[in-house]
């Protein structure tokens, strides 16, 4: 195929012509809650201080993604936006005082960054950063509170979670990109900028199950499905799936599901299944669906004493835990998981590594690939409960 006229081989603009300037490019933008999405050409300015322009070459498309579309929240109604958070591609060029990052580094974006400085980076208790940790009411740049896309016609066009990727270009904070060897497999690295790193970092770096353990996964997306990968890797003898689609077995088998429950075929409720299944419940349990119903089945299908729920869906409700601090006695335990707890900038790259080497099944979570420009046909295949990840090709 004939590269475009003014490109490297690459696919990146010569930097005679784009470093400092404004790019025109497509990119996948959302008018209003639901409306399907729109391809039109935008404007994305060049980067700024301690910002990197970067040309996305493959996306794909989460569930927080879909929730962001629909407008499930009030405070997530911010149009028009450029959404995606899961991408890879390849540096178009740097702002001032970007030292760790070049043109043409193969990269990926983080949606909870690390700026490497603060009290939160520097601390081994959390891979929360005080200006870029995950926000979603962000819809700014941080550094000057402006957006850094815009409309042939100079009106603004929000960002989303840091990253916005649906665009083939996007510019993000530095903090919020990660350099990766130039020899991984840059459309299955999309899979590290959230739901493989999320799910399978909770059962890593969180719940930090052990060989020959027990674990109970509440909603089979692919977080889901990483929590149970991370289990397997991990020696897990007991992995039980929770989810009303009885075809996410088939699929969770690869990885390393050894039992499934739909919570549909039987009057009980899943805790006492997965307790009788368990001789008193599982050591680990995941909360994947975001909703606080299923959260609580999660909670008690741990064993008494040593249990430990790990929440990791997203909840939109102004519902409270519906946990009676009482129950905290029997010791059971429960916590929140961002990004698996991964600090992006100083982890990801070994992880990156890691999948290079085999030791995580990527593969399976790939179910789908469609160009760009069907980005609306990928949404449906996802809330159609069709998909895990749908790969779009920039």
């Amino acid at each position: 195929m004939q590269k475009p006229q003014g490109e490297s081989v690459s696919g990146v603009h010569t930097e005679s012509e784009t470093t400092g300037k404004v790019i025109t490019c497509k990119a996948a933008v959302v008018l209003g809650p639901g409306q399907p999405f729109v391809i039109e050409e935008i404007q994305v300015d060049p980067p700024q201080k301690m910002e990197v322009r970067v040309k996305i070459l493959y996306t794909s498309i989460c569930h927080t993604d879909l929730s962001y579309w629909k407008g499930e929240s009030e405070a997530y109604r911010v149009y028009p936006r450029i959404l995606g958070h899961e991408a890879a591609g390849i540096v178009e060029s740097v702002g001032e005082g970007v030292v760790d990052m070049r043109k043409g580094d193969h990269v990926i974006p983080i949606f909870n960054g690390e700026c490497g400085d603060c009290v939160y980076c520097k601390c081994d208790k959390t891979n929360l950063c005080e200006r870029f940790r995950v926000h979603p009411l962000r819809s700014v740049m941080v550094n000057d509170g402006n957006c850094r896309f815009s409309t042939k016609d100079g009106k603004p066009i929000f960002h989303f979670l840091n990253t916005s990727t649906f665009t083939e270009y996007t510019v993000l904070h530095s903090a919020c990109v990660v350099k990766i060897d130039s020899k991984a497999p840059l459309k299955k690295m999309i899979l590290l900028s959230c739901g493989v790193s999320s799910g399978l970092g909770a059962a890593w770096n969180t719940a930090k199950v052990q060989a020959g353990s027990s674990v109970a996964i509440f909603g089979l997306g692919s977080v889901g499905l990483a929590a149970a990968e991370g289990a397997r890797t991990r020696g897990a003898s007991k992995i039980i799936g929770v989810d009303i689609n009885p075809n996410k077995f088939i699929k969770g088998k690869a990885m390393g599901l050894t039992d499934f429950i739909n919570p549909n075929d039987s009057k009980n409720p899943v805790h006492e299944i997965i307790q009788e299944m368990t001789g008193g419940g599982v050591d680990y349990s995941f909360e994947c669906a975001g909703n606080l119903d299923v959260l609580r089945e999660a909670f008690l299908s741990t064993h008494e004493g040593w249990g430990m729920t790990v929440l990791l869906g997203i909840h939109p409700t102004p519902r409270m835990l519906p946990i009676h601090p009482m129950e905290l006695f029997d010791g059971r335990r429960i916590i929140g998981s961002v990004f698996g707890d991964f600090k992006g900038k100083t982890q990801l790259p070994h992880f990156a590594q890691q999948c290079m080497r085999g030791v995580v099944n990527l593969d399976e979570f790939i179910t789908h690939e469609l160009p760009f420009e069907k980005i609306n046909e990928a949404f449906q295949l996802l809330a159609d409960g069709k998909s895990l990840r749908c790969v779009l090709h920039l």
